[in-house]
């Protein structure tokens, strides 16, 4: 019998325990009880109640520093409320975000292979470039050359004239 009640009122407790803190009724203490809440974050949300109660989950989210969706998801699950309501996700937003980030991926996408395009493009007109100034330097070298012999044979024909000239 004794082990009944004992039984009995350890599940008490954990009803007790488990049972709903709404987040524009709680004191200081209550909102310490709930798992996740600290001294830090419940003296913000009595800061921020002060201004005005919460009047939904979202309004919650964005006033209390610290508390984003996985948060409120969890401090719900622990039995924290605002206005006696449980925190839902939003399943639309969670979609939205998704759809989002899908036309986000699909710009960058675009971007990385407009981008990759003109890289493309450069590379190949730099290459010709290149072609174009290896083609003129090997012209400008075969003149060059082309300029040294002449100036070796007319050397050449002035030496022979010097030395016709100092035979006579």
């Amino acid at each position: 019998m004794f082990k009944k009640i004992l039984v009995l009122l350890a599940m008490l407790y954990t009803a007790l325990a488990m049972a709903a803190v709404d987040v524009n009724k709680a004191t200081e203490a209550q909102l310490d009880s709930v798992k996740g809440i600290g001294p830090g974050t419940s003296k913000l949300i009595i800061t921020e109640r002060k201004k005005g109660d919460f009047k939904s989950w979202d309004d919650f989210i964005t006033r209390v520093k610290g508390v984003g969706e996985k948060r409120a998801e969890n401090l719900s699950e622990a039995g924290l409320t605002v206005g006696g309501a449980a925190y839902k996700p939003a399943a639309t937003a969670k979609k939205d975000d998704k759809a989002t980030t899908t036309k986000k991926d699909d710009k960058s996408m675009a971007k990385a292979d407009d981008k990759k395009a003109e890289a493309k493009k450069d590379a190949k007109e730099a290459k010709a470039e290149a072609k174009a100034e290896k083609k003129e330097a090997k012209a400008d070298a075969k003149e060059a050359k082309a300029e040294a012999k002449a100036d070796a044979k007319e050397a050449k024909a002035d030496a022979k004239k010097a030395a016709a000239s100092a035979k006579k």
